[in-house]
């Protein structure tokens, strides 16, 4: 009978340990899940913003100013365009 009670004893406390290590293990969990939480709306936050700076970096007026300054770059004359219609 003691050999009975000392076993359910010590799978009780094997039980209560295992309790309080899943406890801990969720809890640690749901810090990282968290912290990543709060990294992927940083992320998106960046991404807006680039996705903002790359359409002030392409804007027709930019390209055109870059095209003339940089590459010397100027509109053709009339007469040297030669406009191609597609064939049906």
């Amino acid at each position: 009978m003691v050999r009975i009670d000392a076993v359910l004893v010590a799978l009780a406390v094997a039980s209560a340990l295992g309790v309080v290590a899943s406890q801990h293990q969720a809890r640690r969990l749901h810090g990282e899940y968290e912290r990543e939480q709060a990294r992927a709306q940083a992320l998106e936050v960046e991404w807006g913003q680039l996705q903002l700076e790359q359409s002030t970096w392409a804007t027709h007026g930019r390209v055109e100013k870059l095209a003339r300054d940089r590459l010397h770059m100027q509109l053709p004359r009339e007469g040297q365009v030669l406009v191609v219609e597609p064939q049906s």
